[in-house]
């Protein structure tokens, strides 16, 4: 990763962000920096654990590795 010249390394922090600012970040003002920290980490633990995702066949992340496990 981080190699130069490589615009493909950053696509995941990319898609993520790109989420976060239409799905959280752009319909709350925040009143302090921690606020808004908090909020990014509630969000991570949302988009890894429980945002269905259509490459997932429509499911949680957590679903489908229940689902792959059994």
């Amino acid at each position: 990763m981080s190699r130069v010249g490589k615009c493909i390394d950053n696509a995941p922090i990319e898609s993520f962000f790109g989420h976060f600012k239409c799905e959280s970040h752009e319909l709350k003002k925040y009143k302090s920096y921690e606020d808004l920290v908090e909020d990014i980490d509630r969000y991570m633990r949302f988009y890894n654990k429980e945002r269905y995702q259509q490459n997932l066949n429509n499911l949680a992340p957590i679903e489908y590795r229940y689902q792959v496990a059994a």
